[in-house]
């Protein structure tokens, strides 16, 4: 990956190297390969770049090993029932929580200025990027293993994840059902940021409005809104 290390120090790269091995747990070999994981397309535009290639290709491993992973745990469990808990383990949400756990917004290079970006799922995607990162430089086997040890077991718990609801809207719609109301999602909002449409979804009940989120793409948005109006709502 093409990102040049020519723009930072040898103290720099240095310190880099070293919140790297603190965060993964080994030292990486490839480390212009990391610096292209933890670059937001905010601070680095070109596609070779900045961490999106990568993030297409750690989200494609992370499924799969996670895959690997429930089908071992679950070996009397149907296919629903690993499509589900897979889709709970490796939403955005969760996978954001885990990369702020795991300390990459601190090494994550991003418009810091940038207000949308504060509200967004980038270090979840960014976690994709690492995954994908540390494939092309270990192999498939050690990124198995990194995932199952850094990820999955410290920050997954498998009983908890059966218990969650994997949709959210559902809940809300079950409750609207119930209580004879109306819910619909409306996107209120579409704009341009930093050459990325924002849009801003809000969830109502019979017509008014009861929260509203910020997300880069409908779904998001509309999951954020729907898990803040069931918050609001003390459901």
């Amino acid at each position: 990956m093409p990102f040049h290390l020519s723009f930072f120090d040898n103290k720099e790269i240095k310190e880099f190297k070293t919140q790297l091995r603190n965060i993964l747990g080994f030292t990486p070999r490839n480390i212009s390969l990391y610096k292209t994981a933890l670059s937001h397309r905010s601070v680095r535009e070109g596609a070779d770049e900045n961490n999106e290639r990568l993030e297409f290709l750690g989200d494609a491993v992370l499924s799969s090993i996670i895959a690997h992973y429930l089908f071992r745990k679950y070996p009397y469990k149907g296919e629903g029932f690993l499509t589900e808990m897979r889709s709970k383990m490796v939403n955005r949400q969760k996978l954001n929580e885990i990369a702020l756990r795991m300390g990459l917004k601190k090494i994550t290079f991003y418009n810091k200025y940038d207000n949308a970006l504060k509200i967004s799922q980038i270090f979840g995607n960014t976690l994709e990027a690492l995954i994908g990162a540390v494939f092309l430089d270990k192999g498939y086997d050690k990124t198995k293993r990194w995932v199952e040890e850094y990820i999955i077991l410290p920050h997954l718990f498998m009983e908890d994840l059966e218990s969650i609801e994997i949709n959210i809207k559902n809940k809300l719609y079950g409750w609207a059902n119930k209580n004879g109301k109306n819910v619909e999602f409306v996107t209120v909002d579409e704009k341009l940021e930093k050459g990325r449409r924002l849009f801003t979804v809000a969830s109502l009940v019979d017509g008014e409005m009861i929260a509203e989120a910020k997300g880069f793409n409908k779904k998001d948005a509309s999951h954020l809104a729907a898990q803040l109006a069931v918050e609001k709502l003390g459901l």
